[in-house]
């Protein structure tokens, strides 16, 4: 099992190119797997697929990612052709994650699909783009979608190209079950992701399917004020999201605690690890240099 690491941003914005551009430098400088970038239309964060493709411009080894790309609202063509002329052009380091989107009256406002119709609208075109993908051209007559005789080129370098789900509730874990090559949750326990997997293969089994021993990932969440403890506005965020536990079991409030939780998830078989900070720091580079100094060792110590 080979340890990575990568870096995510969440939802936070880095959207000028003076301060984004040393900071996908220091990132592949120092040796991390990928950078990760979230979607939210009404925030500040730059669009994920424009921040990637700048990123792949400018590096020559880091993966990038999607934590994740919203899917319902697009077409399910226009993405598999964006996406693959992405990885195209990168050299095959595209890591797409897909997922339903916020819940938030104001995100499906935006990408103009209520929140009943997420679901369905993801079930349908995931295959599609995963077909897109593999197949020279594809006919499907469904519910949101009609499809004669379509193809996309050029194709993805990557084949397959791997696509990562996240979420942990019960009809989420099926989905991934069923649909992701990769599982990437965010605000768990090691607990939590060891009593989940069974749910993931048994799904995965049904479909005939079966889920790669190095695709089991997390996002981590952790604090940069150096205290010992969870800023009151993340431990209320903890709170809303996950009730049943205390706010540092999910976001470790400290460096050392960081490793310790991506020592653990490391225990429990998950080996792509992405880090996010829950608070910009004063200083990108030196905040980065800090983490890669304590963390990417573990790339090489805990791989086996």
């Amino acid at each position: 099992m080979k340890v990575r690491i990568g870096f995510g941003l969440g939802t936070r914005s880095i959207t000028n190119g003076e301060r984004f551009g040393p900071f996908v430098d220091d990132l592949e400088n120092l040796g991390f797997d990928s950078l990760w970038l979230s979607e939210r239309v009404g925030g500040s964060a730059p669009d994920p697929v424009v921040a990637m493709a700048y990123a792949a411009g400018r590096t020559r080894k880091l993966k990038f990612g999607t934590s994740v790309m919203v899917l319902p609202g697009r077409n399910p063509v226009l993405v598999a052709k964006q996406l693959a002329s992405l990885d195209r052009m990168s050299n095959g380091r595209l890591l797409p994650a897909f997922g339903l989107g916020a819940v938030d009256r104001h995100e499906q406002q935006a990408i103009g699909v209520a929140r009943e119709d997420r679901a369905a609208w993801f079930n349908e075109a995931l295959p599609l783009i995963r077909r897109l993908w593999a197949e020279e051209s594809i006919t499907h007559h469904g519910e949101r979608f009609t499809l004669d005789d379509i193809g996309v080129s050029p194709k993805p370098i990557q084949s397959p190209m791997d696509v990562w789900l996240g979420g942990i509730a019960p009809s989420e874990l099926r989905r991934v079950g069923r649909l992701a090559d990769g599982w990437l949750p965010s605000f768990v326990t090691p607990s939590d992701v060891a009593a989940a997997q069974p749910i993931i293969e048994q799904a995965a089994a049904e479909g005939g399917r079966t889920m790669d021993p190095e695709h089991w990932g997390v996002l981590i969440g952790y604090g940069t004020d150096g205290s010992t403890a969870v800023s009151k506005e993340l431990a209320a965020f903890i709170a809303k999201r996950r009730p049943d536990l205390d706010p540092s079991d999910v976001i470790p409030p400290t460096l050392n605690a960081l490793a310790e939780q991506v020592e653990a998830f490391v225990a429990v078989g998950f080996s792509k690890i992405v880090v996010i900070p829950m608070a910009e720091p004063n200083n990108w580079s030196e905040h980065l240099h800090h983490i890669a100094a304590r963390l990417l060792p573990l790339q090489k110590s805990l791989s086996s």
